[in-house]
């Protein structure tokens, strides 16, 4: 498995909305200049956020898009499959049950299923709060006095 680029920006968009939210919207450039990614890329990643439900956009003068939910009700599992779709190592193992014919008699899908089932205890053991507080203990280690 490996991410994309499209998920590890995912990632960091909802971890600046996370950080630099302050209870009202955040504008899309803003997070673009801050991250040092493409504003109309975001606008792509934004839309799959959008979409499952994990943004919401505010509209006018001030507007721009929020979290839907606290951070720690986001698991990093949760934001990569809005970006990515599915996180399987293989098809046979995958949320879509394409399951192998051979399946019963398939030594490799006893270990794809271990795999699949390892990768997701992590991201799913991972909040966007988690990630708030690595980012912050990041920030105070480079603080130097």
């Amino acid at each position: 498995m490996r991410i994309s680029t499209k998920g590890q920006n995912a990632i960091k968009l909802m971890l600046d909305l996370a950080t630099y939210s302050s209870g009202g919207p955040v504008k899309l450039k803003d997070i673009a200049k801050r991250q040092n990614i493409s504003e109309k890329y975001l606008e792509q990643i934004i839309s799959l956020l959008h979409k499952d439900r994990l943004v919401k956009s505010v509209r006018g003068a001030r507007g721009g898009y929020m979290l839907y939910d606290l951070p720690e009700h986001y698991t990093v599992g949760q934001i990569l499959r809005a970006a990515e779709g599915s996180l399987a190592p293989t098809e046979c193992v995958s949320e879509s049950g394409n399951s192998c014919e051979n399946m019963s008699t398939c030594v490799s899908f006893r270990l794809w299923k271990k795999l699949d089932d390892a990768i997701n205890d992590v991201l799913e053991s991972i909040t966007l709060a988690d990630m708030v507080d690595w980012q912050n203990e990041l920030i105070a280690d480079q603080y130097v006095i």
